[in-house]
């Protein structure tokens, strides 16, 4: 398996030999990179293998058998002479293929579909065909009857015994139909399924077992058509069942409606066939992630070390399950990439599974078992699978419908196509290199081409020569959004190819100031895990604006993400928030403007991180905006650093207090009243309070009713006289400033004095 490191220092340093004028663009390259077999899957192969490392070699060689018009062929089995009956859609066709590769139409139902065959006595075949299912019989001759007509709507899957009995699973009542040799037949099990998709005879012929769908369980049917579950799986269906020569069930399990459903699923890209009455008949699903679907896709710009741990949440497609004959069950792949439609062996035994819908044939082996690639089939589903008497594996596929066999010699050559890799924007391609080893005669080439359309079109360019430095080529495809790399690997001893990186420069692109918030006067953020602030030891009044304001701030809402919330005078927070679709680092430079002026002063510079707390005390009072500048110099040379800003909303700032006018406490008719003007050079006045005993505060109210404005008169009216004490009087402006006056009591006539 390639290092990352090496590939992105090697690319790096090719492209700046490459490409001189590169660095006055940007100096952070990025790069592609392909290392994994789920890298290597998210490309189209042909005559190529990967195994579970990720090293693509040459596969076995694939050889069309026959190729039919229908677009789909949904089942396979042997025909007695050595050849194959395979059953089709949407004709209805059952085809008969001789061992060398030549074929007939052996039977055309009137029905669309020909999802299920099984041998007949004496050479002959039982079709079973849908919508309005019907079982049909032909002798070896080709000449077909009706043999059984269950009622249902759908059949799905058949098998035959020894004995001349026929079983037959139907949807979408879910049931399993015993038919007797002279064509009589009965029900014989009901499901509680919708779907009986899959039957299969269990060794030794006495029992069935046979999968559902919705949901997908595994069952056995006992002579009498007693049930016993073997399997309940979280998959939607089970799509074949298939046991091996030691006893073992092994299972494949698709998400995706099949069955009843007038549709496949929207997202499942199965095919479908159009029924009789206009609707699209079921059919199976065809999808399969594996274990390797846990290899994340190194793609390694600034977020690759994020998005190379991100756990795969996409939905599986897929599963293989084993069922020992004791009946303990193992789940020995999965997939959320691919579905499995059939499993089979190889002539070593080794478990195949087809799938779709890229149509890729993986073998399982090993401890733990590990899937390797083999093959990639010439049509999107591969539907069925059979070995024949020599060991060797046929497989039938599904858009289009053909019937191929893989050969036990390898491949001369075969060719991979990479994903289309998306450089965001118009780039520079840098170096590509690469890892393989290529023994004497064989070869590894490796071709790029770009374009600025997806996918591509005839205004990509075309693909280069073949690049010669496999520790790094310059990439002369042209300058584009997109890029495609094509290996081809060739030679009688394969070679093996193993990781695949290419390095691109984005143009520098301008960053962004997105929103500027200006938090209100004197909110401010405790760093995270701060413990903050400590109780004040011997003072229990909290009753003191700032004291109140400061636990308001500390138990409302659930805090910033900056940390918990709390309050300080004299304090402005403002936060930013700043993109750069290059991914750059950036930096922010603070300016600020009083209302009036027309030069930008500077507050700070070069901060790393989006957040300031201004101290407000360092300036007049005022209107002020406040200008962000964000650069990406940190990841750009000087003279290619870009700058982008944004303007805040007005802030205002006001560190004075208010100012009181007083005019002297009057005792009349049983009852003291003081009269005080309150200004503010700035804010507007926003509340007024009184004590007499200074712990117990009340509000007054301005004359006018409503506190709005930057000087308020107030008539503080008190029952009685106002005491020894007198009469404590604080006002607080929208800024949060606050001031205390002191009015003194009437003594005998005479003016009171006033304190401050």
């Amino acid at each position: 398996m390639a290092h990352t490191s090496w590939p992105r220092a090697l690319g790096l340093a090719a492209a700046l030999l490459s490409a001189g004028t590169l660095v006055l663009q940007a100096s952070s390259p990025k790069f592609f990179q392909a290392a994994t077999q789920a890298d290597f899957l998210k490309g189209e192969l042909d005559g190529l293998a990967i195994d579970s490392r990720g090293q693509l070699t040459i596969g076995a060689a694939s050889e069309l058998v026959y190729e039919t018009a229908a677009p789909f062929l949904w089942s396979m089995i042997p025909a007695p002479d050595g050849g194959l009956w395979v059953g089709t859609g949407n004709e209805g066709k059952v085809f008969r293929i001789d061992s060398q590769g030549r074929g007939t139409t052996f039977f055309d139902a009137a029905e669309l579909e020909a999802h299920a065959l099984a041998p007949a006595p004496d050479g002959g075949l039982y079709v079973g065909t849908s919508p309005d299912g019907k079982v049909y019989k032909i002798d070896r001759r080709g000449t077909a009857v009706t043999f059984f007509e269950p009622g249902e709507r759908y059949i799905w899957a058949m098998a035959s015994d020894a004995r001349g009995q026929l079983y037959v699973a139907t949807g979408p009542k879910g049931g399993v139909y015993k038919v007797a040799a002279d064509g009589t037949g009965t029900k014989f099990y009901t499901a509680q399924a919708t779907n009986v998709t899959a039957i299969a005879l269990e060794p030794g012929g006495r029992n069935i077992v046979i999968g559902t769908d919705s949901p997908g369980r595994v069952l056995r049917i006992d002579a009498d058509g007693k049930p016993f579950l073997l399997l309940d799986t979280p998959f939607e269906e089970i799509r074949s069942l298939r046991y091996d020569d030691k006893g073992a069930l092994y299972v494949a399990a698709v998400n995706g409606r099949g069955g009843s459903a007038p549709a496949p699923r929207a997202d499942s890209g199965a095919p479908s066939a159009p029924s009789s009455d206009g609707t699209a008949a079921p059919v199976p699903v065809v999808s399969v992630s594996t274990e390797i679907t846990a290899i994340a896709v190194v793609d390694s710009g600034p977020s690759a070390a994020a998005a190379s741990t991100a756990p795969d949440r996409r939905t599986l497609k897929g599963a293989v399950f084993k069922i020992a004959p004791d009946g303990l069950w193992d789940k020995l792949w999965e997939s959320r990439d691919d579905s499995p439609y059939d499993v089979s062996f190889d002539a070593q035994n080794r478990l195949i599974v087809a799938t779709g819908n890229r149509g890729k044939l993986y073998r399982l082996e090993g401890d733990p078992l590990q899937p390797t690639l083999v093959a990639t089939a010439g049509g999107q589903q591969v539907t069925s699978l059979w070995r024949d008497g020599r060991g060797r594996l046929h497989y039938a596929t599904a858009n289009p419908g053909k019937v191929y066999r893989l050969s036990s010699d390898r491949a001369p050559r075969g060719t991979y196509e990479s994903d289309i890799r998306d450089a965001g924007m118009v780039s520079t391609w840098g170096a590509i290199s690469w890892r393989g080893t290529a023994p004497a005669g064989a070869t590894i080439q490796v071709s790029t081409r770009s374009g600025n359309s997806e996918p591509p079109n005839d205004t990509w360019s075309e693909w280069s020569a073949p690049y010669t430095v496999q520790t790094g080529s310059p990439v002369v495809s042209p300058k584009a959004r997109y890029l495609q790399w094509r290996a081809v690997l060739a030679g009688s001893n394969s070679p093996v190819l193993t990781s695949v990186t290419v390095a691109y420069l984005q143009r520098n692109l301008r960053p962004q100031v997105q929103s500027i918030t200006v938090h209100p006067p004197g909110i401010v953020f405790q760093k995270p895990y701060s413990a903050g602030d400590p109780d004040l030891a011997g003072f229990d009044n909290q009753s003191t604006p700032e004291r109140r304001l400061t636990n308001a701030a500390m138990t409302s809402g659930a805090g910033s993400a900056v940390g918990r919330k709390t309050y300080a005078q004299g304090l402005q927070t403002l936060q930013w928030r700043a993109t750069d679709e290059n991914d750059d680092d950036l930096t922010f430079d603070v300016l600020y403007r009083r209302e009036g002026e027309t030069t930008w002063k500077t507050l700070r510079q070069r901060l790393a991180e989006p957040i300031l707390v201004w101290d407000t005390t360092s300036v007049p009072n005022g209107t002020y905006t406040v200008r962000i500048v964000a650069s990406d110099a940190p990841s750009n040379p000087n003279d290619a650093a870009l700058t982008g800003e944004a303007d805040s909303t007005v802030l205002e700032i006001d560190n004075a207090a208010p100012a009181f006018t007083a005019q002297p406490a009057q005792f009349a008719g049983g009852q003291t009243t003081v009269t005080l003007e309150v200004r503010d050079d700035h804010s507007a006045i926003l509340k007024v309070e009184y004590s007499q005993d200074g712990t117990t505060w009340r509000s007054a109210f301005p004359v006018d009713g409503m506190a709005d404005s930057r000087s308020e008169r107030y008539v503080i009216t008190i029952a009685g006289e106002l005491g020894t004490r007198g009469l404590s009087v604080r006002a607080q402006d929208a800024l949060n400033n606050v001031a205390t006056t002191h009015i003194e009591p009437p003594a005998g006539g005479t003016a009171p004095a006033q304190r401050r």
